[in-house]
């Protein structure tokens, strides 16, 4: 990474179907060795199955999955004269939503069920309703956050030195 400048992020296309680019850059995440068309019809799939099961637009409901899936605050370890202690944050945007889309991703992946189509449309419905793997991950992410909070005086970004 260049030390004077940031590059500037991507922009990442909308998806053909709902020119949503939320759901494009769940299917760049979902995509396993470059098959992106693969990821694409998968997560489509699970959009059908999703509408089928609740009668509602389906990409509504995946925008609450995620929305519910986000958190406010993590923990960060920071050492602090030889013992490490975890550090209560706020989470930035972008890494909120990054880290929402992991964890449905891999809370999908450890459900039981036939195809992933399947999995994925159960765990999205489940985290638009506020219960599941992914939202269980989130509240204990807070949780930590909440035990290490007289922790929070110690800042993350300024280093100890010794001269």
């Amino acid at each position: 990474m260049p030390r004077r400048n940031r590059p500037p992020k991507r922009q990442i296309a909308p998806d053909v179907r709902y020119n949503s680019v939320l759901v494009s850059r769940f299917v760049n995440r979902m995509m396993r060795g470059g098959k992106k068309s693969v990821a694409t019809r998968v997560l489509y799939d699970a959009f059908d199955i999703m509408e089928a099961r609740t009668k509602r637009d389906s990409l509504e409901t995946f925008e609450k999955a995620v929305q519910n899936a986000m958190p406010i605050i993590e923990v960060k370890p920071r050492r602090v004269g030889g013992s490490t202690y975890q550090i209560p944050v706020e989470v930035s945007g972008g890494r909120r939503l990054t880290l929402a889309i992991r964890w449905l991703l891999v809370s999908t992946k450890a459900r039981p069920g036939k195809s992933m189509a399947e999995k994925l449309a159960g765990e999205l419905l489940d985290a638009s309703q506020g219960v599941g793997a992914t939202i269980k991950k989130k509240e204990d992410t807070h949780r930590m956050a909440e035990a290490n909070r007289a922790l929070s005086l110690i800042h993350i970004s300024e280093p100890t030195r010794r001269h």
